[in-house]
């Protein structure tokens, strides 16, 4: 594990940006500091082991139907689930309280081979380059 952010002091889950985004939502089950979370649909983010949609990145760890601050938009350290192939690539979360690469998702219509983004598993713009599982970077969600 590497840290590729350059701010070796910072933790995972926190921010150095003064026009970072910032909300409170209550916690549906125990939320960890730095892990992706995703809304559930009584308003609540959660934790979750899936990998569909992304919401922001928790600033704090708190317990079940505590206040959870979640940044919802700006640069915040987290882990990277393997390599990221660049700087600048979308990121999604990995299901394991990591982020991973958003690839492309083949789709033929009628014939003609296209792509398209799930674009509701964005979670943000990798800031650095990630070479292995672990490493630390910066993304910049919501962009």
């Amino acid at each position: 594990m590497a840290d590729k952010t350059g701010k070796p002091w910072m933790a995972i889950g926190e921010t150095d940006d003064p026009d970072a985004v910032v909300e409170s939502y209550v916690a549906d089950g125990a939320v960890t500091k730095g892990w992706p979370v995703e809304k559930t649909n009584d308003g609540k983010v959660t934790v979750t082991t899936t990998t569909w949609y992304g919401f922001g990145i928790a600033l704090q760890s708190v317990p079940d139907g505590g206040e959870c601050p979640v940044l919802r938009r700006g640069r915040v350290k987290v882990a990277a689930d393997g390599a990221l192939t660049a700087a600048g690539v979308s990121v999604r979360n990995a299901g394991n309280g990591k982020v991973t690469e958003l690839n492309d998702q083949p789709v033929d219509e009628s014939g003609s081979a296209t792509y398209t983004i799930y674009m509701s598993r964005k979670l943000g713009l990798a800031l650095n380059k990630a070479d292995a599982d672990g490493d630390l970077i910066f993304i910049d969600v919501g962009a």
